[in-house]
């Protein structure tokens, strides 16, 4: 019998957990729901329903604050009525001696001894319709607790009802009991008072139900306004919105619509415009790196393949050869050739790894202080060295600003000007070294050669001259924004120092079509004669990933009466205001 129970305490206990756990999975089933419908729920439709509520609330408290003002005003001034009544009641409370006396048509009045034994009721109210109505008063003959003097409330009964019931008929009393003395046999008791509270109780449902129908119609009115205010103003959110998928969809040159920058959909949009910008143009230029890394790639593998096939050629022809009576002979010319191809191969190579490192942005060291006049001045010796009959002029340059017309810049031989600045020197010694390298491939060995160096100011930020594209525009539209000293003295405007390096030759040239493509990979205006002399076709694109390592740009024009002129500029970290022009 006891193992009986413990098993059915044990049952009724697992029931009991499954019914809890039941509950409580349906709580948090219901729990989830809830916050599910909730956030799906438009934003709109959550701020009208906001206002809705918190005016239904405000309209609620208002209401009944006013009712109980009004009520209790009702009750003050019922409240003097009834204590001004009394005081006559209570002198003349003798001549109420028959309840046919004629007195106040809606007072009440009862009149007890000592003890609170009702002697008499010479007034009881009768309404309109003929009803009697009477304050619900302590029972005659008990000890009441009614304090003399100070009114209070009761409830109302009827007496006789001639026509249909109202809540009027059973509206609270307002009595008063105060205390009576006959003067001529000495005896005493107490006199009840009383008011309906009727009147005072119709006035305040009367205005609540004013009231009432007020808030109903400010509600309606107030959700109409306030659907159409929200929707309105919500509108450019829905554009905002409509964008964003247009965008989701693929097309990066759409933009939201501006708004006033000192709302908060206006400064979103701004924010967003200028993100969607940034966006755009990360994304062109990943697609433009793309091609030329595919171009590069492609270029890259035909040019190792050159070299390559020309070893495998000669060695195969060594091979054929070498049991041949001239074999030695001729294998030392074999190996010549397989020699000048590894060397190509080998530069080659090397141009392509230091392009990969500075694609990277590895391989700079800015730390050290670098001489640029020195590093020009022995690029024009290397040059000279190489081509001892042509004449090479070091000097600076000159630019003459005019309102009407476009800065020229006019070389001035002299003294290159002493320029220090941090920088990577031996990857500037590059960028001078291959300039002069293509110089002295591609122009006669006895044309002249000017090289210059200049320091200017500038209003254009590092940041913007590093986003110059390497075409002669962007020269003319850096000098354009150079600052002349009197400027420097009298404008109230930010400017940065820049070095120019200016190299230019009076060979053949490259043709205005070419001159932005000189800085791209592989790219030689004269193949055979690259070749000839041991070009790769780098040269340039190594200056160019250079200088814009350097937060700078290089830019190719035409010479002046014939040739070519390659502008480099270089920020400086320290700003030089007084020698801007030279």
């Amino acid at each position: 019998m006891s193992g009986k129970s413990q098993s059915q305490t044990s049952d009724d206990q697992s029931r009991s957990t499954r019914f809890l756990n039941g509950v409580v999975q349906s709580a948090k089933l219901l729990h989830h729901k809830a916050q599910w419908s909730f956030d799906s729920i438009p934003l709109s439709t959550k701020l009208v329903s906001l206002l809705l509520v918190l005016l239904a609330f405000g309209l609620t408290v208002a209401g009944i604050a006013t009712r109980s003002l009004i009520w209790m005003y009702m009750i003050n001034r019922t409240d003097d009525q009834l204590i001004s009544q009394a005081q006559i009641v209570v002198t003349d409370v003798n001549s109420y001696n028959s309840a046919s006396l004629d007195g106040p048509s809606d007072y009440f009045l009862q009149i007890r001894d000592d003890h609170n034994r009702t002697m008499h009721t010479p007034l009881i109210p009768r309404s309109n319709d003929g009803t009697l109505s009477v304050p619900v008063l302590p029972s005659s003959g008990s000890k009441s607790k009614v304090r003399i003097g100070i009114p209070f409330t009761v409830a109302g009964r009827v007496l006789e009802r001639d026509g249909s019931p109202s809540s009027t008929h059973s509206s609270p009393w307002r009595v008063v009991a105060l205390r009576w003395i006959n003067e001529n046999n000495g005896s005493s008791g107490i006199v009840y008072i009383g008011l309906s509270l009727s009147s005072a109780l119709g006035t305040a449902q009367a205005i609540m139900r004013y009231f009432v129908l007020v808030g109903m119609v400010t509600i309606v009115v107030a959700m109409v306004f306030g659907t159409i205010f929200i929707t309105r103003a919500f509108a450019p959110l829905k554009r905002i919105e409509k964008t964003a998928a247009q965008i989701a969809a693929g097309d990066l040159t759409r933009r939201i619509p501006p708004a006033p920058r000192n709302t908060e959909v206006g400064s979103l949009s701004m924010s967003l415009n200028t993100m969607l910008a940034q966006i755009e143009q990360s994304f062109h230029k990943e697609e433009q790196m793309n091609l030329k890394m595919k171009q590069f790639v492609s270029d890259a593998s035909h040019e190792l393949r050159t070299p390559l096939a020309a070893i495998r050629g000669y060695a195969e022809l060594y091979f054929m050869q070498r049991q041949e009576p001239k074999a030695l002979e001729r294998a030392d010319e074999t190996i010549e050739h397989i020699e000048k191809s590894s060397e190509r191969m080998t530069l080659l190579v090397q141009d392509l790894l230091s392009l990969a490192r500075l694609d990277e942005g590895r391989g700079l060291d800015m730390s050290r202080s670098v001489r640029l006049d020195q590093i020009v001045h022995d690029g024009g010796e290397d040059l000279h060295a190489l081509d001892p009959k042509r004449p090479i002029q070091f000097g600076h340059l000159v630019i003459l600003r005019s309102p009407k017309h476009a800065p020229e810049e006019t070389f001035v031989s002299s003294d290159l000007p002493v320029i220090s600045l941090k920088a990577d020197g031996p990857k500037l010694r590059q960028v001078i070294t291959n300039i002069v390298g293509n110089i002295h491939r591609y122009t006669p060995v006895d044309s002249p050669v000017e090289m210059s160096l200049t320091v200017v100011a500038s209003s254009l930020a590092p940041s913007d001259v590093k986003q110059m594209k390497s075409e002669p525009s962007s020269v003319n539209a850096f000098f354009t924004s150079t600052l002349t000293p009197l400027g420097l003295s009298r404008e109230k405007k930010p400017h940065y120092s820049y070095v120019v390096i200016r190299v230019s030759d009076h060979g053949p040239g490259v043709p205005e079509a070419s001159l932005s493509r000189l800085f791209e990979r592989f790219y030689t205006a004269d193949p055979s004669r690259a070749k000839e002399r041991g070009g790769t076709g780098l040269g340039m694109a190594i200056a160019q990933s250079v200088i814009t390592a350097h937060s700078g740009f290089i830019a190719a024009s035409t010479t002046d009466g014939g040739g070519l002129t390659l502008t480099a500029v270089v920020p400086m970290e320290v700003s030089v205001a007084g020698s801007a022009q030279g």
